[in-house]
């Protein structure tokens, strides 16, 4: 399937917002580019420092995430990994579905990172379509649950 016949999979979720942390840019570009062919909003960012400030800026007054209706995570990054961030901002990410891929899927970093409130970790290589299909199903899910 081709990006441009992203329309055929199910229509944009509310057009949400999508905080996307890959510190591989080509796959980033991908991912980001077939988000928004879905009609997402995706703010882009290369590592984990950079994911940390985002999601901290975002937090809002009542401890909720504001602004991110999902976050979308390599899992080692530079600066921190995606793990890290899960334990530190646990709380604030409680109501927001995270979605972590990692080219080192092993059992014990499935399993951690679910215990952390991962909503779910996808192995690479993994096929962009499906990813796209499970973000969306997570965010209608997301959606229905507000």
């Amino acid at each position: 399937m081709r990006l441009s016949d992203a329309s055929q999979l199910a229509p944009p979720v509310l057009a949400a917002r999508v905080l996307l942390a890959e510190d591989d840019s080509e796959l980033r570009s991908l991912i980001a580019q077939a988000l928004r062919s879905d009609g997402y909003q995706v703010i882009e960012v290369a590592d984990g420092g950079a994911l940390v400030d985002h999601l901290a800026d975002a937090v809002a007054a009542d401890g909720s995430l504001d602004g991110y209706d999902l976050v979308v995570s390599d899992v080692r990054m530079p600066g921190f990994t995606a793990i890290d961030v899960l334990s530190a901002m646990r709380p604030f990410l409680a109501r927001t579905p995270v979605v972590l891929i990692t080219a080192f899927g092993d059992p014990r970093t499935h399993e951690r990172a679910r215990k952390l409130g991962a909503s779910a970790v996808i192995d690479k290589p993994f096929d962009l379509d499906e990813l796209r299909v499970a973000l969306r199903e997570l965010l209608r899910r997301h959606f229905a649950a507000t």
